[in-house]
């Protein structure tokens, strides 16, 4: 937006000027011009004379007009804090990523039968085209129990329905697999994400002593599942996983001089997979893997078919020397900076806005009662909507304060800037009316349209307060009379860049293509904020502008008496 503003004004001051003497022409004589071109004068006239009927009444009527004007203000923060709070509005791109999870004990041949099973039942949809399937420990999957699916629907124009029911139907059909869970989510265009979660959003407990989480972890868990906020809640903390430990009998492997490293080898030849050769063809060569009987590596009891080389010649069963004892491990060990950690993942329910759900996780934190030694934080997503939370009402301040400098230099007076300013709750009420109404929450996306109609607004009232303190001060008009004929002069080019604004924005407002639901937002904010505030800053303005206007006299009247024609009082 920077960008282009400065390009903007460049074009303005160099460009448009030259274009001007090139191509204006003497207006035309009426009876010269086509009948398009004398009924729009028609038309703009007659809008014009009905304009300065209703204006007429409204500056005979100031209190009462003054009396919305600060009804809008004061709805404008009712509305700010009512209104659902978002990061991010959910695109449908037409592809889901789906992470699958079974139960911690499970083995890899038994997870490829269960992700084959799953892939098949959602290829059966009559949305998905096809799907791409992922198992085993690589860069995205930590552990051996996890794997993803990055699923192809059809065309937008061809599918029956949109991403999130296409979901729902798929997590219904996902719950006939048995042994496996699995988790969706659209892919988004815009994401700031660094991992690769179950859901859309984390939340993760950190702690020094991996005790407390072994307790609280499932508490806060099965307190988020009852929440109606939340869905899809899950956790990476898996801490039910088996180890099978093998305790030697140092003293019997050395009657029959075996040793640790003759054990360990005889392991991994049985389930390590250990190259022992390479066959080399013309074109290709292949590995040569050593393993045991598949069918003997199902049980721990298999163990006991292993057979270790003696000292003196034969061969010595391994549980003969050595016993096996099973023991719950976690899959893995997460750390968030130097401290073992857990992330929860969640997505939020629909018709619940993430500012909602954040709080409702908050809340979940305080029933758990976790302890003090038990930090939390959000993370991904969820940490920058709380972040941008915290700040947008700060930065939006920081820009209408930066905007009054600018126009009390311009204008050479501390009040006329806050006449222009005055125009700003109306837009607000029509974009978050806007929002509210078509169930849109306010997000990133319509805050940046929120900040261009500052802009957009803004301009109009200076078009016409520009024109009225002109002819105060060079012609002597009377406040009113000023305001007056500025108003009815600015009516005309204020109505066609408004036009022109809503008319490049309702594109963006009712766009229907793939991943159309990220300027939803924008161009909905757009056109609410533009109908709104042209309706009311056309007549608020012009009263806001005596008032202002009244009050800047009494105050220098004010400071003539107290200091004597204007004279400041300096300093000692």
């Amino acid at each position: 937006l920077a960008i282009t503003i400065l390009i903007s004004a460049v074009v303005s001051l160099t460009l448009v000027p030259m274009l001007c003497a090139k191509l204006l022409r003497a207006r035309a004589d009426r009876r010269r011009q086509s009948d398009f071109a004398r009924k729009a004068e028609d038309y703009f006239d007659r809008a014009i004379r009905e304009y300065d009927r209703l204006l007429v009444w409204v500056l005979d009527h100031q209190p009462f007009t003054m009396l919305i004007a600060v009804a809008t203000l004061a709805l404008t923060i009712v509305l700010y804090i009512l209104i659902p709070k978002g990061f991010f509005p959910v695109q449908d791109t037409g592809l889901v990523q789906a992470i699958t999870q079974a139960g911690p004990t499970v083995s890899f041949s038994a997870m490829a039968g269960r992700q084959e099973a799953l892939a098949a039942r959602i290829l059966k949809d009559p949305d998905v085209t096809g799907l791409s399937s992922f198992i085993g420990v690589d860069g995205t999957n930590d552990t051996l129990n996890s794997g993803r699916f990055l699923i192809n629907l059809k065309p937008k124009d061809d599918r029956s329905d949109d991403v999130t029911a296409v979901i729902d139907r798929l997590s219904q059909d996902a719950n006939g697999v048995a042994g496996i869970g699995v988790y969706f989510q659209p892919v988004q265009d815009l994401t700031i994400d660094s991992t690769v979660s179950r859901s859309q959003y984390q939340f993760v407990l950190e702690s020094a002593r991996t005790g407390d989480l072994d307790a609280y972890v499932p508490k806060l868990l099965a307190r988020l599942e009852q929440l109606p906020q939340l869905r899809n809640v899950s956790t990476d903390y898996l801490d039910k996983g088996l180890s099978a430990y093998i305790a030697v009998d140092r003293d019997t492997a050395a009657r029959f001089g075996i040793t640790a490293a003759t054990i360990d080898n005889a392991l991994y030849d049985a389930f390590g997979q250990r190259i022992i050769s390479t066959i080399f063809t013309q074109s290709n060569q292949y590995r040569v893997i050593l393993e045991a009987n598949p069918d003997l590596q199902n049980t721990v009891a298999s163990l006991s078919n292993i057979y270790l080389p003696a000292a003196g010649g034969g061969q010595v069963p391994l549980d003969t020397l050595a016993s096996v004892q099973q023991k719950p491990v976690p899959l893995e060990n997460d750390h968030l900076g130097q401290f073992p950690a857990a992330m929860i993942s969640f997505d939020v329910a629909a018709g619940t806005s993430l500012g909602d759900a954040v709080s409702a996780v908050q809340q979940a934190e305080q029933d758990v009662q976790l302890p003090a030694s038990i930090t939390t934080s959000f993370q991904g997503s969820a940490l920058a909507f709380q972040s941008a939370l915290s700040n947008e009402l700060l930065l939006i301040l920081a820009a209408i304060v930066t905007v009054y400098i600018v126009l009390g230099v311009l204008y050479e007076s501390f009040v006329h800037p806050v006449t222009i300013l005055s125009t700003l709750p109306s837009a607000g009420v029509g974009a978050l009316l806007a929002l509210i109404l078509t169930g849109n929450d306010l997000n990133i996306v319509s805050i940046i349209g929120i900040i261009l109609l500052i802009g957009i607004v803004k301009k109009n009232a200076i078009m016409m307060i520009d024109f009225a303190l002109e002819a105060e001060r060079g012609e002597g008009k009377s406040p009113r009379d000023a305001i007056h004929q500025a108003a009815l002069l600015r009516f005309r080019p204020i109505m066609m860049t408004t036009v022109a604004a809503l008319f490049g924005a309702l594109p963006l407002a009712l766009g229907s293509g793939t991943g159309s639901e990220l300027r939803h937002p924008l161009g909905i904010a757009i056109v609410g904020g533009l109908l709104v505030s042209q309706a009311l800053t056309l007549f608020t303005t012009p009263v806001i502008y005596i008032y202002f206007d009244r009050w800047a006299h009494e105050l220098r009247d004010w400071r003539q008496a107290r200091f004597g024609h204007g004279a400041e009082p300096t300093a000692p």
